[in-house]
């Protein structure tokens, strides 16, 4: 009798399966453990979340270390995401100072076009002139809303304002004739006196039509065809706020640095070609395809995708004490999604959406880094330790433990960094495929998309579902129903969005509509997964149709999701295809496949 463990190391998760086998060879499953990956998949540091792995396992059987006979880790890729920009990484514009932003109480409303001034210069101002006060944080609500109306009385025609305190409605509820007042505004001592500038208020629930329009700030400045181009970056970060500010500096100090997107440079088997990161995701998904089998993908040296191809090969090789030359890019998934861009001139620090291309590259590596995690951990607790198999190959005997399935089968392993597709015949023969982007690929989507910069946020959002809190005692969850609670929700939820966890409500601090998380999380899901799914599948088929699978089962962590699973199985719907969720053992759901599988593989062979 022995105990054999096998190890799935994932990108985000490492499985631990741990079976006894009999001296007949039966194997015995008898318990399992999920913990997080520690450091990237493939690499020495997941030594220390396999051990972990083991204790947690071994721990209800009250076994030890010493009592394991064999340790059968995966043969992992490890994966790295990142996003190139498209076109333009950086476009400075100093000509155009802005403030864009939605401060919670903008006073007024409407558009006032004149000069800025200082509060104390306002006493020699000239008449039949139009001025926008600019007021630092000093001046009192009381005292600001006085000396304007002083000034009104005078003659002079104070047309809006710019205040750092949040005093808008104050001041506003206290002049003698409205004017548009933006208020919050941060950097107040940046805002450039004596320049020409347009304050503009929507508004309750409007967003400004003027100055997030290239056409209406031409006109209101007097801009020229190529002033109006330079200034569309500008408009566009001003797109859907309620309140915004533009002012006009001197000319003549005007810069952009464009970093080219650069080429990819697909090397096949039996031929090679080149395409534009700008040409979009689909045309080099489509001459990748056509390419395919790939042996490598190279990059154009100093454009936005040189750069980023390089950082993942110089990663990957610190990680795994390889030359850079020898680590080469495999796989490669291109999505085409937003990125906000910082526009540098902004007052408060607005952004713009530019076009980007999200690319997940896979880079090869040998079978030596799992050989040294092998070597590490045997080092460390003393017990023999194997790398097994092939991550799909051991997936697709795990996922034929489900209850109801037999060969022919199709498996589509939905991981962290990979996806990957598996096909067993009736004959027991594997054909697998392993492809880049996965689940971190969708966070990264919707982390860029939605200008979060926060990845455990982002994270939670593509887990799991949304609410609006509409009282202290009830939420509104995203597909309409109504949630009411026995107790008070906290009073910082209230009117908000919230992230629903399995441990209760998260808060959503970003300025994002539910509409809009919601569209850009399944947006993602689909670019990445459906799409992936199709990719692998069509790899692994007979004669490359999907058609001719007649079963899919979906293993893997992001088989769990609440709406991935749905997606994939309706894309593959069309093709005639049955698709459903793995039941490992029986007990397992979708995950602890591979686990499962290296252990049944090691036996078949040993038995063999």
């Amino acid at each position: 009798m022995a105990y054999i463990a096998g190890v799935d190391v994932g990108n985000n998760t490492t499985e631990v399966a741990i079976a006894e086998v009999n001296q007949q060879g039966k194997v015995s499953f008898l318990s399992s453990a999920i913990v997080r990956t520690v450091g990237i998949k493939g690499t020495i540091q997941n030594a220390i979340g396999v051990i972990f792995a083991l204790d947690t396992a071994l721990k209800p059987l009250a076994l030890q270390r010493k009592h394991l006979s064999l340790i059968l880790l995966n043969e992992a890729t490890p994966v790295i995401g990142d996003v190139a920009m498209e076109t333009i990484t950086e476009t400075i514009i100093t000509e155009s100072a802005m403030i864009g932003h939605n401060p919670s109480t903008p006073g007024g409303q409407g558009l006032g076009v004149g000069t800025t001034i200082a509060l104390d210069s306002l006493a020699s101002a000239v008449r039949g002139q139009k001025w926008i006060l600019v007021m630092p944080e000093t001046v009192d609500f009381r005292e600001a809303a006085a000396r304007i109306n002083e000034f009104m009385a005078e003659g002079k025609e104070i047309v809006g304002a710019i205040i750092r305190n949040d005093d808008g409605v104050l001041i506003h509820n206290r002049l003698l004739r409205p004017i548009p007042i933006v208020d919050e505004v941060e950097h107040i001592d940046r805002v450039p006196l004596g320049m020409p500038a347009a304050v503009e208020v929507a508004p309750p629930g409007r967003t400004i039509e003027k100055l997030s329009n290239p056409y209406d700030i031409a006109t209101i400045f007097n801009l020229d065809s190529e002033e109006t181009r330079r200034i569309v970056p500008v408009a566009r970060a001003l797109m859907g706020i309620r309140s915004a500010v533009v002012i006009k500096t001197p000319k003549g100090d005007i810069q952009e640095r464009r970093i080219p997107a650069g080429k990819l440079v697909l090397i096949g088997k039996n031929q090679k070609a080149q395409v534009q990161v700008e040409e979009g995701a689909e045309a080099i998904m489509a001459r990748t395809e056509e390419i395919s089998p790939l042996v490598e993908i190279q990059a154009e040296p100093g454009t936005n995708v040189g750069g980023m191809f390089e950082q993942v090969r110089k990663v990957m090789a610190e990680l795994t004490d390889q030359p850079v030359q020898q680590i080469s890019v495999r796989d490669i998934l291109a999505v085409d999604t937003f990125k906000p861009q910082r526009v540098l001139g902004a007052l408060a620090g607005e952004y713009t959406l530019g076009n980007a291309v999200g690319l997940a590259a896979m880079v090869e590596t040998h079978k030596l880094p799992m050989q040294r995690l092998a070597s590490k951990i045997e080092d460390e607790i003393l017990v023999s330790c194997a790398v097994g198999g092939v991550e799909a190959e051991m997936a697709v005997r795990g996922a034929l433990t489900t209850p109801g399935t037999s060969p022919p089968l199709a498996i589509l392993d939905l991981g962290g960094g990979s996806t990957d597709a598996a096909l067993i015949s009736e004959d027991g023969m594997i054909q697998s495929i392993h492809l880049a982007g996965a689940g971190e690929m969708v966070t990264l989507l919707i982390d860029t998309e939605l200008g979060l910069e926060d990845k455990e946020l982002s994270e939670d959002i593509k887990r799991y579902p949304l609410a609006r809190v509409e009282s202290l005692l009830h939420i509104r969850h995203e597909d309409g129903s109504v949630q009411f609670f026995e107790k008070a929700l906290d009073p910082k939820f209230f009117g908000r969005l919230a992230i629903v966890t399995d441990t209760g409500l998260l808060p959503l601090d970003a300025k994002v509509t539910l509409e809009q998380v919601i569209a850009v999380r399944r947006q993602a899901k689909r670019k990445v997964f459906v799409s992936n799914a199709l990719r692998a599948l069509k790899r692994v088929a007979p004669a490359g149709n999907i058609r001719l699978i007649h079963f899919v089962v979906l293993v893997g962590g992001s088989a769990l999701d609440f709406e991935i699973p749905k997606m994939v199985t309706d894309a593959l719907s069309e093709y005639g295809v049955v698709t459903g969720r793995a039941n490992v053992r029986g007990t397992e759901g979708p995950r602890n496949a591979v686990a499962t599988g290296l252990i049944l593989a090691h036996e078949e062979k040993r038995a063999a």
